[in-house]
């Protein structure tokens, strides 16, 4: 009894030692998480013939969509943590590359949110002409990453796939 009482106040003191996470900060990467997902396994989905695939002639083939994507994953994380870096993906042209820029950039996005702490979330982050936090800066990337999907879901369809998010489970 002595024992178990010792070891539950040794635990206790410990899980004050160790700090809680983020709620906004663990809330968002997981969203982050759920779309980048869905980006990867999008990429692997679509048919190698396919990367040339171009719904009307204004928008980007399949490939320079998915090196649009990589390459503004590259810059929005690279940004947020204070290390701007340029992607180097747009011309990209064969699925096994484009898988290979999009985990890279993923990995530009895992380390910047791993990086993410409540004590470095609100430090400033210039894009541009804006100026945002570093975790508003994420949670753009994040938002952007969102709306390419929108439209990498039509791609899919339109070659007679089931995006990734409508699968069933």
């Amino acid at each position: 009894m002595k024992r178990s009482l010792l070891l539950f106040a040794g635990i206790a003191a410990c899980a004050g030692i160790l700090p809680a996470q983020n709620a906004m900060i663990a809330e968002n990467k997981q969203n982050y998480e759920i779309i980048k997902t869905n980006i990867l396994k999008s990429l692997e989905k679509m048919p190698d013939e396919a990367y040339t695939f171009q719904p009307t002639k204004e928008e980007r083939t399949w490939a320079e969509f998915m090196g649009h994507i990589a390459d503004a994953q590259t810059g929005i994380c690279s940004a947020a943590t204070g290390d701007p870096k340029r992607g180097t993906a747009a011309k990209l042209t064969s699925k096994a590359d484009l898988i290979k820029a999009i985990q890279a950039s993923n990995e530009v996005c895992d380390a910047a949110w791993a990086g993410t702490t409540e004590a470095n979330m609100g430090t400033a982050v210039k894009r541009g002409n804006r100026e945002l936090t570093r975790l508003g800066t994420l949670i753009y990337n994040t938002t952007h990453d969102n709306e390419s999907y929108g439209t990498m879901v039509v791609y899919l369809r339109l070659k007679g796939l089931v995006p990734p998010s409508s699968e069933k489970k």
